[in-house]
């Protein structure tokens, strides 16, 4: 009788542990999810402020057709549905774009001393700022739930339930970390290079 007392207590630890695993695994992919919904909001915002920002620059500077065709472009190419590390490289050749969109406005004083143009410029800047933060928590999700699928003993849940890694979602060009650099201020100093993101497929959906 003590040899099956000590059996069911074990079985009974081994249930509870599978249990608490499990919803362990369902919190942090929901996690994931969630912060990828936050992201795919401030990238739809940052998108749709690309062609007021296009057409602005090209009121003063209409003879920069292939800049403007690059950004638009790279709109519609970030635009495409993607998992997060498709999205990440597709992010990066708009931001790249977009600095070269910026640099042709550095050259046109009027437009920098634009209302419109101010306007539009601080828009994206709070929303890269934004989209930077999301990217760190989405990151921070995507890491400990990695790390759960991978170690043992989770990793024996995960994959009898179906849990799978998930993707980062991270800038790759050290260039295009910093960029685009939207501030036209003559006498404000530039701004430090940004430090390096933390690592980057989308999974983590259940299996069948």
């Amino acid at each position: 009788l003590i040899i099956l007392g000590v059996i069911a207590l074990i079985l009974i630890a081994v249930i509870v542990w599978a249990v608490a695993t499990y919803n362990g695994l369902v919190r942090l992919r929901n996690l994931v999810q969630e912060a990828w919904r936050q992201i795919d909001v401030e990238l739809t915002r940052r998108h749709d402020l690309v062609p007021n920002l296009v057409e602005t620059v090209k009121a003063y500077a209409s003879h920069e057709r292939a800049v403007f065709d690059e950004v638009t472009r790279a709109r519609a190419a970030a635009q495409a549905p993607a998992g997060p590390a498709q999205k990440a490289v597709q992010e990066d050749q708009l931001s790249a774009a977009l600095g070269r969109l910026f640099a042709v406005a550095e050259a046109y004083p009027q437009l920098r001393a634009s209302e419109n143009f101010a306007q539009l410029q601080g828009e994206l800047t709070n929303t890269e700022d934004r989209i930077a933060a999301g990217r760190r928590f989405y990151n921070a999700n995507v890491r400990e739930l990695n790390t759960k699928t991978e170690t043992f003993p989770p990793n024996i849940i995960a994959g009898m339930f179906g849990f799978r890694r998930a993707e980062y979602f991270e800038a790759n060009d050290p260039a295009v970390r910093t960029a685009p650099s939207v501030n036209f201020n003559p006498s404000a100093p530039p701004p430090p290079p940004a430090p390096p993101q933390s690592g980057p497929s989308f999974g983590g959906e259940r299996g069948g």
